[in-house]
């Protein structure tokens, strides 16, 4: 991809503090986007972001929310406009099982919770962006879904792998509602080595899926980056309605 193919055009990437949001808001980046970096907690991960976005010569902006709140996940997206003036490009790529607790033993708390946070939260900086990606004329929206909505959610991920079932049927009633304007679709990315699995994901586990794998080894962030920046791109502008999974082949074994 030419360095300034997205040249002009603003991206909104949830998530951006670390692991697949962060080397995703760095590739759009350099591929000559203006990007909105958002973050909830992890302020100094989005400066490092941002810093290392600068350091290649491109631009962003901070914007801080709690997705889980419908009037923060609103203002995000009215925040980046107001500052970068359009939004052409939407990357839902915030969430987090918050838990691990199997279905039988979830509370209707933590289920709600789980929901808020990656499927809600979504649903409702999509809709706040629709106008501005119908505007420009050639909108895009890839959303994050999960391996587990194959698989289902192992060792207590359940509400998430619902959750994120759920954004796998919005993805395709999006493409659907949106198109010619705007093009919805999503990855679902298998076991990537980012910060999330550190915290959810035991070493000793990670290492059984390098050895799960066909190609020998886990994902890197930016492998995932470079999928979501072609889908952002004219070079997928016949893609809509997609799920394309990012995994090294385990469904191959």
């Amino acid at each position: 991809m030419n360095s300034d193919e997205l040249h002009g055009r603003v991206a909104l990437v949830t998530g951006a503090s670390s692991g697949i949001g962060q080397a995703t808001a760095i590739a759009l980046a350099r591929a000559g986007a203006l990007v909105g970096i958002h973050y909830h907690s992890n302020h100094d991960g989005a400066q490092q972001t941002l810093d290392s976005i600068r350091d290649g010569g491109g631009d962003g902006i901070l914007v801080q929310g709690d997705l889980s709140q419908p009037a923060q996940a609103q203002q995000v997206v009215d925040d980046i406009v107001s500052a970068l003036g359009r939004l052409d490009i939407l990357f839902n790529n915030a969430g987090s099982p918050l838990e691990r607790s199997k279905l039988e033993e979830c509370s209707v708390d933590l289920w709600q919770q789980v929901l808020a946070t990656n499927l809600t939260s979504a649903f409702v900086v999509t809709q706040r962006a629709i106008p501005h990606l119908r505007q420009s004329g050639n909108g895009a929206i890839i959303n994050n879904l999960s391996l587990s909505v194959q698989t289902g959610g192992a060792n207590g991920a359940g509400a998430y792998a619902v959750a994120k079932g759920g954004l796998q049927v919005m993805t395709r009633t999006l493409a659907k509602e949106l198109a010619p304007q705007v093009r919805t679709n999503a990855i679902m990315p298998g076991v990537i080595e980012t910060p999330h699995h550190e915290v959810f994901t035991k070493p000793e586990r990670m290492q059984q899926y390098r050895t799960e794998t066909p190609l020998g080894r886990n994902g890197a962030a930016e492998e995932v980056a470079a999928t979501v920046l072609f889908l952002a791109s004219d070079g997928a502008r016949f893609i809509n309605g997609a799920l394309i999974d990012i995994n090294g082949g385990r469904f191959l074994r």
